[in-house]
């Protein structure tokens, strides 16, 4: 087989786009003692997937396999262990139970103080203060107010351009 033709085969092998005679051809070729030196290592890999061919398990494999794990000995783990290990397992699950119920109080204990708590003794000067907030909020939504008028009237500046546009 020439070089140019052994090249092609083995990129379209590499590339998995050989038919099964041009493979057969490959095998045959690799197979053979006067390999160049540039393609030994492909020639070892097609010799080893010839060898994996011939071999084959023997058939008392399964039997034997079976046989050992069924001859293993089984561990055997007295009472007392089972006992100690079943109360450790119970003893883990309540610490958790008991921990999550003990952070869930905190939170909610916290929660509540914040909401109980009043601000001011005097109730006239919790009114002066809330007429404050209030007004500081007005005059927030005066100033939004007003820039929304601009906002519109960059809107409608904008439409009548794009009506005069469309009717030219």
């Amino acid at each position: 087989m020439d070089s140019k033709k052994l090249e092609e085969l083995v990129k379209k092998y590499w590339d998995c786009e050989t038919s099964l005679e041009e493979e057969q051809q490959l095998r045959e070729y690799f197979r053979g003692d006067s390999i160049p030196e540039t393609w030994r290592e492909t020639a070892a890999l097609f010799r080893y997937f010839d060898e994996q061919k011939t071999k084959t398990v023997e058939p008392q494999f399964d039997e034997t396999v079976v046989t050992r794990i069924k001859e293993m000995p089984k561990k055997r783990e007295g009472k007392v262990v089972k006992w100690v290990t079943a109360s450790l397992r119970i003893a883990a699950g309540v610490a958790v139970l008991l921990a999550a119920v003990y952070f869930v109080r905190q939170e909610l204990r916290e929660d509540q103080a914040i909401a109980v708590e009043d601000t001011f003794e005097d109730p006239q000067q919790a009114f002066e203060e809330t007429k404050k907030a209030l007004l500081m909020i007005s005059k927030g939504f005066g100033r939004a107010e007003q820039q929304a008028k601009k906002i519109n009237m960059f809107n409608e500046a904008q439409e009548k351009v794009q009506t005069t546009e469309s009717e030219l």
